[in-house]
């Protein structure tokens, strides 16, 4: 007898059972979409929610790659529509394309290691760690409780008046 060699997704398009690596790739782009589109769909949810200000807001996914549109009221509300997007699980960029209706100098930022507290940013970011309620104030809603951070967390750094 011996070995035959033949074409594996002809099958499918002769006797019209399976599909094609074609099919399923295209299927499976489909379907990867379509939770991206419902991931979207939720981060705006999730941002109107949380009664950040933002009109026009369109958040668009790609693979790991958020993108945001819309009018922020101000400049708080943009960062903090940016951590929101940002600190999502799936999202490793955020491609801010907002613009702010009312202007004011933006945050600093600093990313959550293991080990820190409010308290701890701030005495590095403000020289005192009494100053840790400037920090949790210019993150709500996204944190409800100043003990509630966790390492990778992206969080605002607000300049002090």
């Amino acid at each position: 007898m011996g070995l035959f060699s033949f074409i594996k997704n002809a099958g499918a398009k002769v006797f019209g059972i399976g599909k094609t690596d074609a099919q399923e790739a295209a299927e499976a782009a489909a379907a990867e979409l379509r939770l991206e589109t419902m991931a979207a769909r939720k981060l705006e949810e999730t941002i109107q929610d949380l009664q950040l200000q933002v009109e026009n807001l369109n958040v668009h996914i790609d693979d790991d790659v958020a993108t945001i549109i819309g009018i922020a009221y101000n400049q708080a509300t943009k960062e903090k529509v940016v951590l929101v997007v940002g600190n999502s699980n799936g999202i490793a960029t955020v491609d801010d394309q907002m613009t702010v209706e009312h202007v004011e100098p933006g945050a600093q930022f600093h990313t959550v290691v293991s080990g820190d507290t409010l308290g701890k940013i701030a005495k590095t970011f403000y020289g005192n760690a009494m100053k840790y309620p400037v920090i949790f104030e210019a993150n709500k809603p996204m944190l409800e409780h100043p003990d509630k951070i966790y390492p990778g967390q992206v969080l605002r750094i607000p300049a002090l008046d």
